[in-house]
């Protein structure tokens, strides 16, 4: 069934949105609840995790449920989907974002525009966000070419796995980076951080869709829409 590109601009927006606010709200609540930084972390990573199946198993149907500028960028370079098409996902993905967190904030009465004071920078974070997100389009392109009906639970298992291999905690995705500057909360990233983690998404991203449409290449092409 064909979907129209204003069904599907809407889903990568909520999508992106709930993804958001799950993960910041899920934040402010284990800061509030947990004071073992290791297991404010879990709770953080758990409630992200079971958020993320559920949304991707919602929208997929109707965008593909990118949620992720980085993905759709690498869509995008397949053609699996236009260029045009990507350029509404991006900009639908990183308002859904900014949505999301200023809704995250409201639940937990907190000032709805609070822009994060969490310091995030350094070598070692930039470099977990770019093995973050060559792992993520890894997923997505190869299991997304072999196996579909299981990519929301691949997804969710390696960003879980993410959260706590890498110094950065996998943010992995442009638009949530945005978002999380928007929370001065737990999961929140510092303004001044955004364009480092985002640079080294990108670098992810292009490495990742490169490798793995290498090796994993698309059996047939499918039609740009």
């Amino acid at each position: 069934m064909q979907v129209s590109l204003t069904r599907r601009l809407v889903a990568e927006g909520l999508g992106t949105a709930l993804l958001v606010a799950a993960v910041v709200g899920s934040g402010i609540m284990a800061q509030t609840l947990a004071k073992d930084p290791a297991l404010a972390l879990l709770c953080n990573t758990i409630a992200t995790a079971g958020a993320l199946v559920a949304i991707l198993l919602v929208f997929g149907p109707v965008s593909g449920a990118h949620l992720n500028p980085a993905v759709t960028v690498v869509m995008a370079a397949t053609r699996a989907i236009t260029p045009q098409t990507a350029a509404g996902y991006i900009t639908a993905q990183i308002g859904g974002a900014i949505a999301g967190a200023v809704l995250a904030n409201a639940m937990f009465d907190l000032e709805l525009f609070s822009m994060s004071s969490s310091v995030r920078d350094g070598f070692p974070k930039l470099l977990g966000e770019g093995v973050a997100t060559f792992g993520l389009v890894g997923v997505v392109i190869s299991v997304g070419r072999t196996r579909d009906a299981i990519t929301p639970l691949a997804v969710a298992a390696y960003i879980t796995a993410a959260y706590w291999f890498t110094a950065s905690t996998s943010f992995a995705n442009p638009a949530v980076t945005i978002g999380r500057a928007f929370s001065d909360s737990y999961a929140g990233i510092r303004p001044t951080d955004v364009l480092g983690f985002v640079t080294a998404q990108a670098v992810g991203a292009t490495v990742g869709g490169t490798v793995f449409s290498w090796l994993v290449p698309q059996p047939t092409q499918a039609p740009s829409r």
